[in-house]
C-alpha cells in the first residue's frame, strides 16, 4: 500500500523575519507567544499525521512519553495560530501481543494500547531499559512479535524509527541491512559486532536512510519528532514548538556527550590488556608497534581486533582516548588547555586542539564551559 509523503514546509512570507531569527525575549509572556503564533508560517492545507509508538514492556517512559507531549503542543500551537485548522497530530501506542496496556520501566503501565487497525503514518520504535549489553540481548530474543510486526508494516510502506536501542530491534527485523543507521554511544561496539552490515555512524543524533530513520540516546527522539512536525506542517510550528520544550532542534551530533568508560563492550583479553597499557602510558608517546608487542600478536592482528570490536584503528583509539582524558581534565580542573595538552601526550598543542574540535564538535573552551563541574 502507497503511503503519502509528509507535506514540505511552507516558506516564511517575503519580509516578515524567520522564526528561528527572532530573540526568546520576543516570546516571553502568552500574549506575546500568541502573536509569534499567529505570525509564524504553519502549513494549512488539511493533514492528519498519526505516529505509532510499539508498545514493548519494559519502554523507557520518556521513549513514549515525549513523543506524544510534543506532538499535542505542536497540535495546541497549531489551533492558536488557527483554531480552524484541519491539521491533526495524532499518536498511539501499538501493541502485537493484543495486550490492553503496556508496562514501562519500574512498573508503570500505560493503558489504551491499539492492536490492529489503520496503520500509523509512522511507527517509532522506543528503547527500552537494560543494565548491561547481555540483558538487553536477553530481551531482544523475547521480542519476537515485535520484530514480526515492524517487518510487516515496513513491507505495507509505513516509514519506520527507532530511538535509543530501539535500533536493535530495526536491525533485528533486517531493516538496516546496507543502511547508514546510529543508535545509543555507549552501545555502538555491540551492534557494531552483531550487525556487521549496518552502516553504523554512532556519533550522529539522527540518520535518515530512505523510509528508516534511527535516532541516537533517549532525548534524540524529541529531535526526530520535531522533524516530523517541519516536515508535516512547516519549520516555523517546529520551532515554536522546541521553544516551548526548551529544545536545540539542531543538535546533529552525541560526540559531546560521548564516555568511553560508559561503553558496553564485548569482553576479550587481548582488548583488555590493550586498554590496561594505554591507560597507564596515555602521557606519553605511545606506538602501535609497542601496544601489538606489549599484547603479544602482529600490528595486522591487532589492526583487525581494533576495527572489528571498536570501529577504528589502534591509532584512532589512542587518540580517542587521549580526548577523553583532555575531556575529564576540562570538566574538572582548573588546568590550561596547554597543560592538559602535555599530560595527554601531545606536545602540539594546535594539532591536539583540532582533534579535540574534530571528536566532540566543539572547541576545548566551548566544551568547558558546557560540561565543567560547578558547585551547587
Amino acid at each position: 500500500m502507497a503511503r503519502r509523503s509528509p507535506a514540505a514546509p511552507t516558506s516564511p512570507a517575503a519580509g516578515s523575519p524567520p522564526l528561528a531569527a527572532r530573540s526568546t525575549g520576543e516570546i516571553v509572556d502568552a500574549g506575546a507567544l500568541k502573536e509569534a503564533v499567529r505570525g509564524a508560517r504553519i502549513e494549512g492545507a488539511p493533514r492528519t499525521f498519526t505516529l505509532g509508538l510499539l508498545a514493548m514492556d519494559g519502554a523507557i517512559l520518556s521513549s513514549i512519553a515525549s513523543p506524544i507531549d510534543t506532538l499535542r503542543i505542536a497540535q495546541r500551537l497549531a489551533r492558536v495560530h488557527d483554531p480552524n485548522t484541519a491539521l491533526r497530530f495524532h499518536a498511539q501506542i501499538i501493541g502485537a501481543r493484543q495486550q490492553p496496556h503496556l508496562g514501562c520501566a519500574d512498573g508503570l503501565r500505560i493503558e489504551g494500547v491499539v492492536c490492529g487497525g489503520s496503520d500509523p503514518d509512522v511507527l517509532l520504535v522506543p528503547g527500552y531499559m537494560h543494565g548491561s549489553a547481555d540483558e538487553l540481548l536477553q530481551r531482544l530474543a523475547q521480542l519476537g512479535p515485535e520484530i514480526e510486526l515492524v517487518r510487516a508494516m515496513h513491507a505495507r510502506g509505513v516509514a519506520i524509527a527507532s530511538t535509543c536501542c530501539g535500533a536493535f530491534v530495526l536491525a533485528e527485523a533486517g531493516l538496516l541491512d546496507g543502511r547508514r543507521a546510529t543508535v545509543s554511544w555507549w552501545l555502538d561496539a555491540i551492534f557494531r559486532e552483531r550487525y556487521p552490515r549496518v552502516r553504523l555512524d554512532a556519533d550522529a543524533m539522527l540518520i535518515e536512510d530512505g523510509p528508516i530513520t534511527t535516532a541516537g540516546g533517549s532525548s534524540a527522539v524529541v529531535n526526530y519528532v520535531l522533524k516530523l512536525i517541519a516536515k508535516v506542517a512547516g519549520d516555523d510550528l517546529a520551532q515554536l514548538t522546541a521553544r516551548i520544550l526548551l529544545v536545540d532542534p539542531d543538535r546533529q551530533s552525541q560526540a559531546p556527550y560521548v564516555s568511553l568508560a560508559l561503553r558496553e563492550r564485548p569482553r576479550h583479553s587481548l582488548t583488555e590488556k590493550a586498554e590496561r597499557y594505554l591507560n597507564e602510558t596515555l602521557h606519553a608517546e605511545i606506538s602501535v608497534a609497542a601496544l601489538a608487542e606489549h599484547c603479544g600478536t602482529s600490528e595486522r592482528s591487532l589492526h583487525r581486533h581494533f576495527r572489528a570490536h571498536y570501529g577504528v584503528s589502534p591509532l584512532e583509539h589512542i587518540q580517542h582516548l587521549r580526548v577523553e582524558r583532555a575531556k575529564a581534565m576540562l570538566e574538572s580542573t582548573l588546568l590550561s588547555f596547554d597543560e592538559i595538552v602535555g599530560r595527554c601526550g601531545y606536545s602540539d598543542v594546535s594539532s591536539f586542539r583540532k582533534l579535540f574540535k574534530r571528536a566532540t564538535t566543539m572547541t576545548p573552551q566551548d566544551y568547558r564551559e558546557r560540561f565543567r563541574l560547578r558547585p551547587h
